[in-house]
């Protein structure tokens, strides 16, 4: 069996649909976005050298704007969507813009572009069927820069940098010579937008000159134009030969045009180069053709364009369009489809993520694709190599979508070898050996291993001390990569024999990066105070599937304790015993979570994982709820704020006395409890006519 690739932090949940994220997943997935877009940012805006392609950074912008628009409370403060660029570099003076340089939205097909026309005919409350006529123009892929001219002469020129604050590069600017430095006719302020981009023959003649000094090539035109305009030498940045085309306008004191095609004809009266290309299209059909026609003589430009950009056309309604996040309502850049390419399969391995699903991977011959060398391909699913037939050896059409991972297209059957196999995904995990089982329903094979398992070994350790588990404060997601890949944990058990190892550990803890005395004394005592666990969450922190925090309860609450479980456990392994058909009877359970139940028990790497535990922590028995309580068997919904004990607390309770809890309020709530800042679930309990209290009503009733 192929080695396979390492497993990355978060790699496996990017792969998970934004409908099927749990809350904490969407938590972590957010926050690797902010992460990693800002990083994008930093290297294409900053250092003018970016590692991944326009489609994969589209992809990422796209996933955080989809999971930010179905969890929109958990929105963080610094998310992608709240800004534009990056922070400008140290390298010059920054400048403030007056009016902020937004981005645009993207679409990357033709019905989406009409969605857009709809839309902006919606909001404006337009007839149906009444035109929209918009100004279309390639989309250069070059420098956003404002130039500022004061009465009519130059005086300030900056670029983008997060939307907010650029770098003051005027002089730079001033080295472009199909830029006017004095325009007649002028307003008292006049701010000129549009893109600084460079033409073929100079991009390679500077990368001669570069090759030919010993120094490093630049990769595409975009980033030797963004590096010749942030040269701290205008001298330099002149002999670069750099070009302008404009398109737009921040602020201005007096407005004579109407229309956005007006404007682009008083550019031309100035003096400033506009693109030939754009065009003022009547209907969306029109700028469709438009776009198609472009997209075919794309590579006869002297420029990189990646698309076409719509503009409401009447300035009155982009006004009242307004913009929205970082973008105006009034535009939309509509993305050429991806470029394919043909290549050869090497190999299919299979990649085991953070949660133990199988994922086929091609190996290929390194190909160059959309702006990037692909040499791996994520095939998904099982399914997904059946039904296109992929055998290693194939020649295969690959392209460069909107997906963080490149597509496998179509296999290329008549190039085929002779004698190639069909592929069959292996039914024990490549790493750890454990059986591999896809369930009834499923597309995704997952190993069984679980915690043996290293390639789901931090994933996994951290499920094991989160809030609803152990609950191990100080071991985060950083800190137990940094044990794991130290040696010093490999499983569960082995968090609570660091205490007395400590001094034993290589180099001692308190000497490594990031600890010290207080901190790791701080960690010790938080894992002391976790050897005693309630059944309910012994059973939540072994990772199994399909058990989460309710049902880890429910089935705490049906066997009383973990003997009794296992018990069950080992007698269910024969598929005619009575103890399986018990299993699948238990209320809520069912056969999916059964077989679940049984895969999980039945491994013997698992077996040692709990036998280890045993031998370190105390799971005490389930302490089964007061039935005679006033809400034994009613359903409860807590929402807002409280303030006299945690929302955790107050559902710990509420189950002891037999009461159900729900996120969400319905028909079958029984009872709402308020606190302060209660929402929308305040106001559906009010629609619904249910009851509600306060917190101290509920304290009352739960006996505090």
């Amino acid at each position: 069996m192929a080695k396979t690739p390492k497993a990355s932090l978060g790699a496996d949940v990017r792969t998970i649909a934004v409908e099927a994220l749990t809350e904490a997943q969407v938590k972590r997935e957010l926050g690797a976005l902010a992460r990693e877009i800002l990083e994008h940012d930093r290297r294409y805006y900053l250092e003018d050298a970016p590692i991944i392609s326009d489609e994969q950074y589209d992809a990422l912008r796209q996933r955080n704007e989809a999971i930010e628009a179905r969890f929109s409370a958990l929105v963080r403060a610094d998310s992608p969507s709240r800004r534009v660029g990056a922070p400008p570099g140290t390298g010059f003076q920054k400048v403030v813009h007056r009016h902020p340089m937004g981005s645009l939205q993207n679409a990357f097909s033709e019905e989406e572009v009409r969605d857009f026309i709809d839309r902006v005919r919606r909001f404006l409350a337009l007839p149906e069927g009444e035109p929209v006529a918009v100004v279309a123009e390639p989309k250069i892929d070059g420098l956003s820069a404002a130039l500022r001219y004061e009465n009519g002469r130059y005086v300030q020129g900056a670029t983008r940098g997060d939307g907010i604050t650029g770098e003051d590069v005027t002089a730079n600017i001033a080295t472009i010579s199909a830029m006017p430095k004095v325009i007649k006719n002028a307003p008292a302020v006049l701010e000129v937008r549009g893109e600084v981009y460079m033409g073929g023959d100079e991009f390679t003649k500077l990368n001669a000159a570069q090759e030919k000094a010993g120094k490093q090539l630049y990769a595409n035109r975009r980033n030797a134009a963004a590096g010749s305009l942030r040269q701290i030498d205008p001298a330099v940045t002149a002999e670069r030969q750099l070009r302008f085309f404009a398109y737009g306008h921040g602020e201005v004191s007096e407005e004579t045009w109407t229309t956005q095609w007006e404007f682009l004809e008083q550019l031309k009266r100035w003096g400033f180069p506009t693109n030939p290309l754009a065009k003022h299209c009547k209907t969306v059909e029109e700028a469709l053709a438009l776009h198609r026609d472009i997209g075919q003589g794309r590579k006869g430009l002297a420029y990189d364009i990646d698309g076409v950009v719509y503009k409401v056309d009447r300035i009155d309604w982009q006004r009242r369009l307004g913009s929205v996040s970082r973008a105006p309502r009034w535009a939309l850049a509509h993305k050429f489809a991806a470029e394919q390419a043909e290549t050869v399969v090497r190999k299919i391995v299979v990649y085991v993520g953070r949660t133990g699903a199988l994922t086929p991977l091609a190996q290929v011959e390194p190909v160059h694709v959309g702006g990037v060398t692909i040499s791996n391909i994520g095939l998904h699913n099982e399914d997904i190599v059946a039904e296109k037939d992929v055998r290693e050896g194939d020649t295969v059409i690959i392209q460069r979508a909107g997906d963080v991972i490149p597509q496998l297209v179509r296999v290329v059957p008549e190039k085929r070898k002779r004698g190639a196999r069909k592929w069959k995904m292996p039914e024990v995990c490549p790493i750890c050996g454990s059986a591999a089982v896809r369930e009834e329903g499923e597309a995704v094979r997952r190993c069984t291993g679980g915690l043996i398992c290293s390639a789901q070994a931090v994933e996994r350790l951290l499920h094991f001390c989160s809030r609803l588990a152990f609950d191990i404060h100080g071991l985060g997601e950083i800190q137990i990569a940094q044990f794991w890949e130290n040696g010093d944990i490999k499983e569960p058990a082995d968090i609570f024999t660091l205490p007395r190892l400590a001094s034993r550990l290589k180099p001692p803890l308190a000497e490594r990066p990031g600890w010290g005395e207080t901190k790791m004394r701080n960690l010790f005592r938080a894992i002391e105070a976790r050897r005693t666990v309630s059944l309910d969450r012994f059973l939540y922190s072994l990772g199994i599937r399909h058990v989460g925090e309710s049902t880890a309860r429910l089935l705490a609450m049906h066997f009383g304790s973990l003997d009794n479980l296992l018990a069950t456990m080992a007698a269910a392994r024969d598929e005619d015993s009575d103890a399986r058909a018990a299993l699948d009877s238990i209320d809520q359970v069912g056969p999916v979570l059964a077989q679940a139940l049984i895969d999980f028990f039945n491994e013997p790497h698992n077996q040692k994982v709990v036998r280890d535990l045993r031998e370190v922590v105390t799971v005490e028995d389930f302490a089964r709820p007061a039935m005679d309580s006033a809400i034994a068997g009613k359903t409860i919904v807590f929402t807002g704020t409280l303030e006299r004990m945690t929302r955790e607390e107050a559902k710990a309770r509420a189950q002891q006395l037999g009461a159900k809890v729900a996120g969400s309020v319905s028909k079958k709530t029984d009872l709402v409890v308020l606190g302060p800042g209660a929402g929308s679930k305040a106001k559906d309990a009010e629609r619904l006519g249910i009851k509600t209290i306060d917190e101290d009503e509920w304290l009352k009733l739960a006996g505090k």
